[in-house]
């Protein structure tokens, strides 16, 4: 056969070691072994394959490293794809395929290796290492590619600064790395399509949002405080009671279903987006549907061929390239029963070409993998056929976080060229715990009109000893219940002796700073949770109006630049209130304490700094609800967390700006001194 110029044996079955003889087509042009079940290495003598144009070898079960000869022999090679072959890296040095118009690698095997040498580029137009293992910076070379128009370097280990730039490339992916620094401004200008989350980027340059014209930021910046929170949702305007369930019809409108309301989840815009839901709830989706031929990516997919039997949920689905990700916030912290609801509606049952389609991606919740290799078809016995497949999720820190992602297995040409990434139906997460109070109404069991009759006899007890304590502890927790009535609080409650064993009895050992209000002691709660206790002492220059003001005002605020309330203690004349610890203490002590506690401060620190309280000033003065005047702003009320990033603290001045009142107490000296090291309050 040595005038074959083409082999397409593509989304078969065939098996075994590839033959060495394959190696002796002098004239092959293009050769198609993608979607088979291929062992074994790639031949040596396939190195003579010199005037192969077209390589594709993806969805296969190869071994060995990627062979040299790829890069060093086939100088003719136009398009090369190894889309989970099975190979594993390093990927060799790009540098004799002057010909290279489309490079894909993805989902590499084996360690962690830096980024390829790429040179004598200059014909290339997509360039795609995904999931290969990469590590250390961009190389500068990428920019020496004047026809490159799309760039995916999604899920791997690339880090530091983005210091090169690529004002001309069209679409840009870099999801799933850990790129820090400021984001550039090339790509904060552009209208493109641009992907960065999943990234420690420390700077948005003021981008708040988790979408700007074609560029996705969610989760592109650290999380707040490290826990759950994606910075760039802001403010999550959280209910006063936490959410305990949620329901959602991915792909499709609201839906009831056994007395449950499914929400929508309409939005059909293209790939690499985020979406944010009018109630509490999130996705974002990375990546572009390759060799699709269509102008605009469509993210949702109606059932039009399958019977209408399969359900409401089951209509309509959601599709993504590569990952998509749903994300819940403002949830009561508990063990939630998770259930997914998958149908496959886009390949068909029976022996046409449709029902060779394979999709396969794996499954993550709370950053854990749940499913590896999901196939819904096969899982739920045929094409259209629901299937529900149930976890369950610890939510800590009123987060959760689904996720799904294709890792480059399956179909991509059954029924028609393009990526046949993950798909979702529904959605439905439960407290199976929680009990809502609608639930308690009814009949009085046994049980209850015991605890009625025993209620009653307790409050005649009561009534003996409230008159016996009539002039002591009581008379000053009856004041500031009193003071407390009418407030409406976003925030837990506390005993006293869950404090006293967090805080080791108040050991002075664990006194961290003190105030106007009174000492302040770090403390560590049975589950490991870090608190400080600011406990309001008998000598405090402030009383019961302050402590309700400091809750009444924080419990109705949820900023990155606010302090975060958890609770409040009141038990007899003990008066506390409970907040994140923040390992960096105060700002004063940073610039002013003693010199073993006095932080180096660079500039861009205490740049980072002041743009922080500013911005949590400008929440508290223009964005919150509640429109809230500070006035006690000064160097010990701003804490710092372990990142550096200011929070502010202490409301007990603070009042409710209801008329243009401008009487805020700034310390100018010690704000300036973030800006003036080395000096003294006086010297300024």
């Amino acid at each position: 056969m040595s005038s074959l110029t083409s082999l397409v044996l593509e989304h078969n079955s065939f098996s075994g070691n590839l033959p060495a003889a394959l190696g002796n087509l002098p004239k092959l042009e293009r050769l198609f072994l993608n979607s088979n079940k291929f062992t074994g290495e790639l031949p040596e003598t396939f190195a003579r394959l010199t005037t192969l144009k077209i390589f594709r070898i993806g969805d296969n079960n190869f071994t060995g490293k990627i062979p040299g000869f790829i890069f060093q022999n086939w100088t003719n090679l136009k398009e090369i794809r190894t889309v989970a072959s099975g190979l594993s890296g390093p990927i060799p040095d790009i540098g004799s395929s002057g010909n290279l118009e489309f490079l894909m690698i993805t989902d590499l095997n084996g360690v962690e290796s830096t980024f390829p040498r790429l040179s004598n580029l200059s014909k290339l137009e997509y360039l795609i290492l995904r999931s290969c293992n990469l590590i250390g910076k961009l190389p500068t070379s990428l920019e020496n590619m004047p026809k490159l128009e799309t760039l995916d370097l999604s899920f791997n280990k690339l880090s530091g600064e983005i210091k090169i730039s690529l004002p001309d490339v069209k679409q840009l992916f870099l999801t799933g790395n850990m790129f820090t620094g400021a984001i550039p401004q090339w790509i904060l200008n552009t209208n493109r399509k641009i992907d960065l989350s999943y990234n420690n980027f420390t700077s948005t340059g003021g981008v708040d949002d988790c979408q700007k014209s074609g560029l996705n930021l969610f989760a592109s910046t650290s999380r707040i405080n490290n826990s759950g929170v994606v910075s760039c949702l802001g403010n999550l305007n959280c209910p006063v009671e936490p959410l305990h369930s949620f329901y959602i019809n991915y792909g499709g409108k609201e839906e009831i279903i056994n007395n449950i309301i499914y929400e929508a989840d309409p939005d059909k815009v293209g790939t690499s987006t985020f979406y944010r839901s009018t109630t509490h709830w999130a996705f974002s989706s990375s990546d572009i549907f390759l060799d699709d031929h269509t102008e605009e990516d469509v993210l949702v997919l109606e059932n039009k061929q399958l019977s209408s039997s399969i359900g409401q949920l089951y209509s309509n689905a959601r599709l993504s390239p590569s990952s998509l990700t749903y994300y819940a916030f403002c949830l009561h912290n508990a063990t939630y029963n998770v259930s997914l609801h998958f149908a496959e509606i886009q390949f068909t049952d029976g022996k046409n070409y449709s029902s060779l389609g394979r999709r396969i991606f794996d499954v993550y919740i709370q950053g854990k993998r749940e499913l590896k290799d999901f196939n819904i078809k096969d899982e739920a016995g045929g094409a259209g056929k629901p299937i529900l497949k149930n976890f369950t999720a610890k939510v800590s820190d009123g987060t959760l976080e689904i996720r799904l992602q294709w890792t480059g297995k399956g179909t991509t040409v059954i029924p028609m060229r393009g990526v046949y990434g993950p798909l979702i139906s529904a959605i439905s997460v439960l407290d199976p715990v929680y009990k809502p109070r609608s639930e308690s109404r009814g009949g009085i069991s046994a049980v209850a009109k015991v605890g009625i009759v025993a209620a009653a006899a307790f409050t005649t007890f009561l009534l003996v000893v409230g008159i016996l304590w009539w002039s002591g502890c009581l008379r000053r927790r009856s004041t500031l219940e009193r003071d407390l009535e009418g407030i409406e609080l976003q925030t837990g409650s506390f005993t006293l002796r869950k404090i006293k064993d967090a805080t080791n009895n108040f050991d002075a050992a664990n006194k961290i700073g003190e105030g106007g209000f009174g000492p302040v002691y770090k403390g560590i709660l049975a589950d490991g949770q870090e608190i400080a206790v600011k406990q309001l002492s008998t000598r405090s220059k402030q009383g019961n109006r302050e402590f309700v003001t400091e809750i009444g005002m924080i419990s109705a605020l949820q900023h990155p630049n606010l302090v975060k309330l958890y609770g409040c203690c009141i038990e007899g004349n003990q008066l506390m209130l409970i907040y994140e610890y923040l390992e960096n203490n105060s700002l004063a002590r940073a610039l002013f304490g003693p010199e073993e506690f006095q932080l180096t401060l660079d500039w861009p620190t205490r740049r980072k700094i002041c743009i922080g309280i500013a911005r949590g000033l400008a929440y508290l003065h223009e964005e919150s609800r509640l429109k809230i005047v500070h006035r006690d702003i000064k160097a010990t009320n701003v804490l710092l967390d372990k990142n550096l990033d200011p929070k502010i603290s202490d409301f007990g001045l603070a009042e409710l700006d209801e008329e243009d009142n401008t009487h805020i107490s700034t310390r100018l000296p010690e704000l300036m001194a973030i800006w003036l090291p080395n000096m003294q309050c006086m010297d300024v």
